[in-house]
């Protein structure tokens, strides 16, 4: 029991360690019931006795007497100890562990308060938070095209109109047994992109309100001054950061230009699932462009996101449906979010929140700027439909506040939670989703559609695992064994 007891501490026994201090062999204590000069009674002014003498051990420090070894014994074979003049009169039970309940709810408390408990607890709320801003925005871009005032529900529609629905211009949806079109509908989707993207000019003057709320004591132009100190030191020149930035804008609004596009002919729930397979493409982009480390279990997880793609493609078929082309969109829409992400982390490596917030309003206030002779120009050629005198400002604005909150969200989180949780939402909005389809729209799940989403929610779940997921799992046998 010594040597196990001195392997677990990582000592060494005394005689072959030379840092042990020996005690001499001879020690003056002044131990006495009556002080340090007690034991002796003086006889006379100034008179006094010498101290008492005793002998100690020369390796106290090292080797434990009987009563430790015997105390050790004791321990190993689970006995209880008897009480000694220096321990209480009542018997106590050494074997045993048991804690006291004060104790145990002190460790409770300290596990269930802890920072990583917080960020968990942090991380549930954004995900929730993601889910619902997620959901909200998709279904109201959605609803962007189902304008009551301008609808008209036919019966039953054969699929041959459906090809000519969509070159009159028409907003059109898909449901089982039905379709439903208008042919004077809002049917402008660069223009609802065009202009949720201007909603990211608030970037940088919601973190701003929130900086000032939290340090009172700084001011707007000392923060703005500390961001742009940070680019400068980062090594970004004004013209270097112009061109980046607007690089960004047009790959921001080519992604939700063609993801606004495919909700012309998907469901809500099938576009946002085919949007979470961009987890897929940011693994295999940051594989080859930031060379982070290869996980075999990810690469099953990219064929599997494919595989539910494909099933979501031909679920109607390939001739005369427009599910095909609006699967397309989705996937492409997912990949250039991607791109999105990877680009930035590759120019912009890990930078702070601020430099974040500004580049995102710089980036909105470019796409205002600059993009909209664009919207003009479809408008004038009649590419995009936009009738003034119904159009649906209020959708259109919820959509844009929507959106800004889910990008605010996937952004900022990181600061108080952990990436993962931010991630979860794409997923976790798809069976939300599938519930207000079915509700509103009397959608039903069935076939190839369903083994296409629920291949890809198997795919998005491999793609989270962590890099050294082997690891956890054979801690977790080792437990059950």
């Amino acid at each position: 029991m010594k040597e196990s007891s001195m392997a677990r501490d990582g000592e060494i026994p005394a005689i072959f360690n030379p840092r042990r201090v020996r005690a001499p062999s001879v020690v003056v204590t002044g131990d006495s019931p009556n002080g340090p000069f007690g034991g002796f009674t003086p006889s006379g002014t100034g008179s006094s006795a010498p101290p008492q003498i005793t002998h100690s051990d020369s390796v106290t420090s090292s080797q434990p007497d009987a009563s430790d070894h015997t105390t050790a014994l004791m321990q190993s074979s689970g006995g209880c100890q008897t009480p000694t003049p220096t321990t209480d009169h009542a018997a106590t039970c050494i074997g045993s562990t048991t804690r006291p309940p004060r104790s145990r709810l002190r460790s409770c408390r300290d596990s269930c308060c802890s920072s990583s408990a917080q960020k968990i607890y942090f991380g549930i709320c954004v995900t929730l938070l993601v889910t619902a801003t997620w959901v909200g925005a998709t279904h109201c871009i959605k609803f962007l095209y189902l304008t009551h005032n301008s609808y008209a529900t036919l019966p039953i529609i054969t699929r041959s109109m459906v090809g000519e629905a969509i070159a009159n211009s028409s907003s059109f949806i898909r449901t089982r047994d039905s379709l439903t079109f208008s042919a004077v509908g809002f049917n402008a989707p660069f223009f609802a992109s065009w202009f949720c993207t201007n909603f990211s000019i608030f970037f940088f003057p919601i973190y701003l309100l929130g900086r000032v709320a939290m340090k009172k004591c700084e001011a707007p132009g000392e923060i703005l001054g500390d961001v742009l100190r940070g680019f400068r030191d980062r090594g970004f020149t004004v013209g270097r950061f112009l061109n980046r930035c607007l690089t960004f804008c047009i790959l921001w609004l080519i992604t939700t230009y063609l993801y606004a596009l495919s909700l012309r002919a998907l469901l809500a729930t099938d576009v946002m699932a085919l949007f979470a397979t961009n987890v897929a493409c940011v693994y295999l982009l940051s594989w080859v462009i930031l060379h982070e480390q290869f996980v075999g279990v990810r690469i099953v997880a990219v064929i599997l996101c494919d595989t539910g793609v494909a099933l979501l493609a031909y679920m109607d078929g390939i001739t005369g449906t427009p599910t095909l082309g609006g699967v397309v969109l989705a996937a492409l829409a997912a990949a250039g979010y991607a791109v999105f992400k990877v680009m930035f982390k590759k120019v912009m490596g890990d930078p702070p929140v601020g430099e974040i917030a500004f580049t995102f309003s710089f980036l909105g206030f470019m796409n205002a700027a600059l993009l909209w002779p664009v919207c003009i120009g479809l408008y004038l050629s009649g590419t995009e439909v936009m009738p003034w005198e119904i159009m649906p400002w209020i959708i259109l604005l919820m959509a844009s506040v929507l959106l800004l909150m889910f990008h605010l969200l996937t952004q900022f989180s990181t600061a108080i939670t952990y990436n993962v949780f931010v991630t979860l939402g794409l997923i976790t909005s798809v069976p939300v989703s599938a519930a207000l389809d079915a509700t509103l729209y009397g959608a039903e799940f069935d076939g190839m559609k369903l083994a296409g989403i629920i291949l890809i929610g198997v795919g998005f779940f491999l793609v989270m695992l962590p890099d050294n997921w082997p690891d956890y799992i054979t801690r977790l046998l080792r437990l059950n064994v």
